[in-house]
Order: structure tokens, then C-alpha cells, then sequence
């Protein structure tokens, strides 16, 4: 819409369909409440961005909304999806600061506890109408706090990788395991995959290239895996998900083999639970890592070596596990009571 006429044909043509309505619901003895009713325009004429509907109902004018809200989703005018995502991060960072008072309180919160108040505070929230917002280059708001949610459910440190942090916890995902979402349409009330002949880069007659869109990709890709137009989309995300996994240099591809279960360890104390997922990571307070942080002036053990991690778990004769690398792996009942009781705090001298 660049012209004045094609706004006012625009505000006639839902003037005409409000009265229409209001016939209707008096028809029915029904009344419209005016004051929850709303008008808002789609567009990306950046001209017109402060342009407002004029929708007449009842000799009237409706109230107009620039980011109306719909099943709890902030529209902006562009479906950029910024202010809801600015919105889901303000939610996000409060549920995580409860989760950090419950990390941080003497009552022993264990990896499942911490893993159950994550999906239930975080988790659900930040997943709620994911197929419809995912695809926005705005998600970059929100996932410093869901990683935040994880770093504080694992007890790993600021420094370890982020792609690191959901191997430990599958259920709880960033941007890694959202950027697998396909297309999804509404079906019956519930949310299913959209047919893959209905894509437009698909089964498409023109012989223009496909649009190189992150959605025509992933569709591209689901029709690779699988020939059949019926595949569960669960099935496809663990597939791609595994293929990252097996693609990864991480130390925790030794440690974790398979991805997608519940490493070693879900059932042990907060404490040891932190010890094993820093020994897992190769970041904690070794004096490696604290003397590159600048909080240790050597990075010498007490063995004399340089104290990394692969030195404490293989060949430290003061602080290495009773069964090394093997026993964190399958975590023995040796491993697990070397990690709740002789397992030091390894700290700068």
C-alpha cells in the first residue's frame, strides 16, 4: 500500500466486514466488546509504519494496536517477532533467577531436580509457539538466558562452550536443537507437519532456482532423509541432532557416547554432580584454566605437571580416579564414591 486510496479501500473493505459481524451478533443477542477489539496492519512499507486503521463498528472506531497480541504472541508489523522475543526474554530471566536461588541454597538440589524445575520454568515458556517465532533472526535475544538455565542446571562455568551444555541435558535446548524445526501448519486443533508437496520450493513446475530460505532447506533436507511424505518430524530432529553429535570434536563425544539419553551421574549430589560434568567439559578450576583467567600464578600441580584436566583424570598420582577415564565414562561405584568423597576442589595455590 504506497497510496492514500488503497488505505481507504483497505479500511473500507474491514469497515464493511465489522458491519456484517455486527449483524450477526445481533442476530444472535451477542455484544461485541469494543474495548478488546482491535485493528492492526501487516505491512513492510517502512513510510507507512506509523500509519493507523481507521475500522468503523457501530459508528465507532475501533481501537488500533502497532503489536497486537494473539494466543499470547506479539505481532509486530514486519512478523520480525522482536518485541515478542524481547518479552520472552524478560519471562525467561526471571524464572532463570529462581532456578539460580535453588542451585545456590543448602538444600542439595540433584541433577533431576534441577533438570525438572529447568523444563517446567524455562523449558515450557521458551518453547511455547517456537514453529511460529523460530525462524526470526531475533532469537539471538533469548539464547544467552536459556543457556544461562543450563549452565546453572549443570554447575559448568561461564567459559565452556554452549554447544557443550545441551549434550548434558537433552530435554533443554538453545538455538542448536530449535534450528531443526520444519514448517508446521494448523490441523484439526493440533499442530502438525505441513504436506511437503504444499512447500514452495517443492514440486514447484518453473524452472527458477529453489528459494534458499532456512525453511526451504530443512524441508529440502526432510525429503532427503526419508521418501516417505509421513515421517515423524521427532524422528528427523534425532537424526539431525545425532549427525551434529557424530560431527563434533568435543571431549564429551568420549565421555557421552550416545547423545539423546541421560549421562552418568543424574542420580549423585549437587556437588559431585558439578565435579563430574567439570571433568567432563575439561573447564573448571584447574590450574590451567585459572592461571588463563588470571587467578593463578602457576599453572604447576601439585605432582609438579601442568594440572589440565586429561592430567588430573590420566596421569595425576594425587588427585586421578581410581578407574581414570573409563570409570567417569561408566562412573563405577569406585568413580562415584572417589567424586562424593575424595574427589578434591581443586583450587589456585
Amino acid at each position: 500500500m504506497h497510496a492514500d486510496g488503497d488505505w481507504l479501500a483497505v479500511e473500507g473493505a474491514l469497515s464493511k466486514d465489522m458491519a456484517t459481524q455486527g449483524e450477526y451478533l445481533q442476530t444472535w443477542k451477542l455484544k461485541l466488546s469494543t474495548m478488546k477489539t482491535v485493528s492492526a496492519v501487516l505491512h513492510l512499507n517502512d513510510k507507512e509504519a506509523k500509519r493507523e486503521l481507521k475500522v468503523n463498528f457501530n459508528n465507532e472506531i475501533l481501537p488500533f494496536c502497532s503489536e497486537p497480541k494473539y494466543l499470547r504472541v506479539t505481532l509486530d508489523r514486519s512478523l520480525t517477532y522482536r518485541r515478542h522475543l524481547e518479552l520472552l526474554r524478560k519471562k525467561l530471566t526471571s524464572r532463570v533467577a529462581l532456578l539460580r536461588r535453588l542451585a545456590g541454597s543448602g538444600w542439595g538440589a540433584g541433577a533431576t531436580t534441577m533438570r525438572t524445575a529447568t523444563l517446567v520454568l524455562v523449558h515450557s515458556t521458551a518453547e511455547y509457539c517456537a514453529p511460529v517465532w523460530c525462524r526470526s533472526a531475533h532469537t539471538r535475544f533469548i539464547d544467552p538466558t536459556i543457556n544461562d538455565a543450563l549452565r546453572i542446571v549443570t554447575g559448568c562455568l561461564r567459559p565452556t562452550p554452549a554447544d557443550n551444555l545441551p549434550r548434558k541435558h537433552p530435554t533443554c535446548w538453545a538455538s542448536s536443537q530449535r534450528s531443526h524445526t520444519i514448517p508446521r501448519t494448523p490441523c484439526h486443533g493440533a499442530w502438525t507437519p505441513a504436506p511437503l508437496s504444499a512447500h514452495p520450493s517443492i514440486g514447484c513446475s518453473c524452472t527458477a532456482p529453489p528459494i534458499e530460505t532456512p525453511i526451504c532447506i530443512a524441508a529440502q533436507q526432510l525429503i532427503s532423509f526419508s521418501d516417505n511424505n509421513n515421517i515423524r518430524v521427532a524422528q528427523w530432529v534425532d537424526h539431525q541432532w545425532n549427525a551434529e553429535w557424530a560431527d563434533n570434536s568435543t571431549r564429551l563425544r568420549t565421555l557421552i557416547p550416545d547423545t539423546g539419553t541421560h549421562p552418568p551421574g543424574m542420580t549423585l549430589s549437587r556437588r559431585a554432580g558439578v565435579r563430574m560434568n567439570s571433568l567432563r567439559t575439561g573447564i573448571g578450576r584447574f590450574r590451567s584454566c585459572l592461571n588463563k583467567w588470571g587467578m593463578a600464578s602457576s599453572v604447576a600441580c601439585e605432582c609438579v605437571a601442568e594440572q589440565t584436566v586429561d592430567h588430573v583424570v590420566l596421569h595425576c598420582p594425587i588427585h586421578r580416579p581410581p578407574h581414570g577415564l573409563h570409570g567417569l565414562t561408566v562412573l563405577d561405584d569406585e568413580t562415584t564414591e572417589w567424586l562424593l568423597n575424595t574427589c578434591p576442589d581443586i583450587q589456585a595455590g
